[in-house]
């Protein structure tokens, strides 16, 4: 710089010489000074930082530190030009450097800027005279300028943005206490703090992504991340899983087991107790991990059972912990177990815990399903049909007023129906003026199906036995509109007696209601093998009478429906191939477009191979309550040995017939004894009313029986 302000004060013409120059000389002359003066600082270092210079040629290249560095430069240049001018006239040449350059160039991205502190400041405003000072106040005046003007820009480009990339120059005003020269001095040697100033340039600019990003795409990757942790978790899961399936599950020891077992047996002393105390509180956690690993034990047992132990001590092992974790009895888990595979007890156990949907029947006697359906929705009822199957179903989902008290219900519209109580009536398919019999017919929603079905017309004889249930029975029949039912109130067992033959009988007959748990809770702890066996004999003595009514000759009927809301093989196709062996009947298709087929072998019991033809619905399957329905047609008004014998009692060989019937009873089972007592019975109490007039359906089965 001396050499040069000498020769510009012995010849003024050699600086219009320098001015004419083009800038690009000038700015490669002063790099070659800037490096030299590097190499004379670092001394022997000079080779390390032309190697390190090679390293950071690759970021030079960026275009906005080219352009900062050309600034430098172009801006050292035309100051040392006015410098000299300036010399030569009047000397004042540390007054006239406080003059703003012009500049050239402008730079938006603060990550390439660093800001200079306080001290350095009052530094180069005290040491003005030396030629580094000068330098340093150049840069400070640039990169104050350049802050200047980026901080405006961020105020009016971003609201929040600004504050935050303030306080982060704060920060670094703070921590750096060197000059703008020696860090750049750094950068061109490619030393560390080039290598931070990357790292955070690069958070800086992912943050300035975060805030430029709308919610919704600040959700998506939100979303996306947490689906790539469960994604990962659940591998973990299913490696561990792997693991265990080639382990051996161990079951409790023995003193363990018993004293569960005995704990199951005593549930009733124990909640008694609990009520001061919670030590007999079983752990659920423990338990359904136990159901687990037997379960998978008993899928795979050849090879993941204990040696020392027997399928029957997993199963019991089982039943025991199904009973204590689902609230049901030691029985009917294991009947369950028994008669269905142990995965689809557990599906059955489960849909057991939750309701089924809410449904409806539209009475169409009164109003069309979808004009009933328009008015329901404008009411705030949410509402879809039941299916193909039905034509009169709806499925409601929610609803804002009470289901079961709009005027709709009121009038008789609809009736609120579980979907299982469809299918008895569907397969009976009762045909207009014909004279049908509704067994057990309160609280009437099948009686009301069925008057619906045959549009007022014929004979609908509703029978319950139960006296306190008629008032429901005769309501829901008055509000639904029906006109053609005569309610009446006999056992059904007496019905032969009263009404003689009809077209079409159904029998709802009275069950232990093992499929319908889930409205009925006290069914897991109150039901044995004896309830079971009582509803078995009830329901055959039933079965008896209502095929006795229905009427072989009939044109157009002739069918007897037998349903159940069980799924106990004893209360369904036991009792269906008992009427197979007593009576002329067969049975024949249900019509119904789904549901399971009946059993044909139970636990070493064979049946009849129509008992296929029935039909079973369970809760995990269809979503419906537990069901069972079969259609019996009746061949001919003939009956069986027993019929034949007992009616014949009107004559005068009463003893010759005793002695059949004793025959016969040795030959039966107890309950077929009990039938045959009953049945006497009746006999003679026909037999004293013998002097009254016999009406005419009396005289003419005598006559189709031959019975004088």
């Amino acid at each position: 710089m001396k050499t040069r302000r000498a020769a510009a004060g012995a010849t003024p013409s050699s600086t219009t010489k320098k001015k004419k120059k083009s800038p690009t000389t000038t700015a490669t002359k002063a790099v070659e000074k800037k490096k030299k003066e590097i190499k004379k600082r670092n001394g022997d270092g000079g080779k390390d930082a032309g190697k390190k210079e090679s390293k950071f040629d690759a970021p030079m290249k960026s275009l906005k530190r080219a352009r900062k560095d050309a600034m430098l430069l172009s801006l050292k240049t035309q100051k040392g030009e006015d410098k000299e001018e300036k010399s030569e006239d009047e000397g004042e040449s540390d007054d006239e450097s406080d003059d703003e350059p012009e500049r050239g160039f402008t730079d938006k991205n603060k990550s390439w800027l660093k800001p200079v502190s306080k001290k350095t400041k009052k530094k180069a405003a005290s040491s003005s005279s030396s030629e580094e000072e000068e330098e340093e106040e150049e840069e400070e005046a640039v990169s104050d300028e350049e802050e200047e003007e980026e901080e405006e820009e961020g105020k009016k480009s971003k609201r929040g943005g600004g504050k935050k990339k303030q306080q982060l120059f704060d920060e670094e005003e703070g921590d750096d206490s060197e000059s703008d020269v020696d860090l750049d001095d750094d950068e061109f040697i490619g030393g560390e703090d080039s290598e931070d100033s990357e790292s955070e340039s690069s958070e800086s600019e992912s943050e300035d992504e975060e805030d430029e990003l709308l919610p919704i795409e600040r959700k998506s990757r939100k979303m996306d991340a947490e689906k790539a942790k469960k994604t990962s978790e659940s591998r973990l899961e299913q490696l561990q899983v792997n693991v265990r399936d080639e382990e051996t599950y161990q079951l409790p020891s023995s003193s363990s087991s018993e004293s569960s077992d005995e704990g199951d047996d005593d549930d009733d002393e124990r909640r008694k107790k609990s009520t001061s105390s919670t030590k007999g509180i079983p752990d659920l956690t423990s338990i359904q991990q136990r159901i687990q690993e037997v379960v998978r034990v008993l899928a795979d047992f050849k090879n993941r059972r204990a040696p020392d132990r027997s399928r029957n001590d997993y199963l019991e092992r089982l039943t025991s912990d199904l009973a204590t974790y689902y609230g049901y009895n030691h029985f009917l888990i294991r009947y369950f177990i028994d008669t269905f595979s142990v995965p689809e007890t557990m599906e059955l156990l489960e849909a057991n815990e939750t309701q089924r949907p809410v449904t409806l029947r539209t009475n169409t006697l009164k109003i069309r399903r979808r004009d009933l359906a328009a008015q329901l929705i404008n009411r705030g009822v949410n509402l879809d049909p039941i299916g193909k199957w039905s034509k009169v179903g709806l499925l409601v989902y929610d609803s804002r007023v009470p289901i079961g008290a709009t005027p709709e219900y009121m009038a008789g519209m609809y009736m609120l129906q579980s979907a299982s109580s469809f299918l008895p009536c569907m397969a009976l398919s009762p045909q207009e003026g014909e004279r049908v019999l509704d067994v057990a017919a309160a609280p009437g929603g099948k009686t009301t199906y069925l008057a619906a079905l045959m549009r007022n017309t014929g004979i609908i004889f509703a029978n319950e036995f139960q006296k306190k249930r008629l008032n429901s029975l005769v309501a829901n029949l008055q509000r639904m509109g029906c006109t053609n039912s005569v309610v009446c109130n006999y056992d059904g067992r007496q019905l032969p007696k009263v009404l003689g033959y009809v077209d079409r009988v159904l029998l709802d007959a009275p069950c232990s209601g093992t499929g319908v748990i889930a409205k009925d809770s006290s069914v897991k702890v109150s039901k044995s093998t004896e309830d079971i066996a009582k509803c078995a004999h009830l329901q055959k003595e039933l079965l008896v009478a209502a095929v006795d009514c229905c009427d072989a000759n009939s044109k157009s009927g002739g069918y007897v429906v037998y349903s159940t809301c069980s799924v106990t093989v004893e209360e369904n196709e036991q009792v269906v191939d008992y009427i197979l062996k007593k009576r002329d009947v067969k049975i024949v298709s249900t019509g119904l477009e789904f549901g399971r087929k009946g059993f044909t072998s139970y636990r070493g019991k064979t049946f009849h191979p129509s008992v296929s033809e029935c039909r079973r619905f369970y809760p995990h399957v269809h979503n419906m309550d537990g069901f069972f329905v079969c259609k019996l047609q009746k061949m001919s008004n003939r009956t069986t040995s027993i019929i034949t014998t007992t009616t014949s009692m009107a004559s005068n060989n009463s003893s010759k017939n005793t002695r059949v019937e004793k025959k016969i009873a040795s030959s039966s089972d107890e309950e077929e004894g009990d039938i045959e007592e009953e049945e006497e019975e009746n006999n003679n109490d026909v037999k004293k009313k013998k002097k009254k007039k016999e009406k005419s359906w009396v005289k003419r089965a005598k006559r189709e029986l031959g019975v004088v």
